[in-house]
């Protein structure tokens, strides 16, 4: 019976100093955070060379994106090789403000998407992890996609794991800062090129990204 009285006591005092510290936490607000605005973004990112303007979406979609921050421009290689880079950055989520999952967004702007995979990006350091692959084809048009989940010291594919690491860090770190990551080659050639073109952009776009996106 004491033994009992005791595991409930200490669960009470767990959840009481929980509290105090979600709490203290929501009362302080997010950790500042020093990073660099998007549209500073480098033009050239290894053999890849910005191509025209950076895309500017409308109000109605900015509405619906909610994001602190965003980019998305055209890149080329000398060879020919084209991609579209797009990161969407949060500056806090706790205000029901989050990333925009192309699983979600693509489907509903008439984009079908197939032969969903991982692929593995290397960084020039030599760091990598896994970020998401599909085929993604919207009439005429065949694309590959891959894109990932990047902030706070992390690159990770899985959605459900962003956001359970978001609460984590929300409590720990007083940070729910992060964004979405997702390059788009135009299926001209075969998948191995296309998919070869977009990890290339990948993995030399994490060389600078945490300037932009905080670890």
């Amino acid at each position: 019976m004491m033994k009992g009285s005791v595991r409930f006591t200490l669960v009470l005092v767990v959840i009481f100093v929980a509290g105090i510290v979600v709490n203290s936490w929501t009362y302080l607000g997010e950790k500042p955070v020093v990073r660099k605005e998007l549209k500073d973004f480098p033009p050239e990112l290894g053999n890849w060379k910005q191509v025209g303007s950076d895309q500017i979406f409308d109000k109605d979609t900015l509405s619906v994106l909610r994001a602190s921050d965003y980019l998305m421009r055209d890149y080329r290689t000398a060879d020919g090789q084209v991609a579209n880079f797009y990161v969407g950055y949060y500056a806090t989520q706790r205000d029901g403000a989050t990333y925009h999952s192309p699983l979600n967004c693509l489907p509903g702007s008439g984009w079908t998407m197939s032969d969903p995979g991982q692929v593995t990006i290397t960084s020039p350091d030599g760091n990598t992890f896994a970020a998401n692959r599909y085929l993604i084809q919207n009439g005429d048009q065949k694309s590959l996609l891959i894109y990932w989940y990047q902030g706070r010291g992390r690159a990770i594919a899985s959605e459900y794991w962003g956001k359970v690491y978001t609460v984590l860090d929300s409590v720990r770190l007083r940070r729910s800062d992060g964004a979405m990551v997702r390059v788009i080659t135009p299926m001209d050639k075969s998948t191995p090129e296309a998919l070869h073109s977009a990890v290339d952009l990948a993995a030399n776009a994490t060389r600078v990204l945490p300037q932009f996106v905080p670890d």
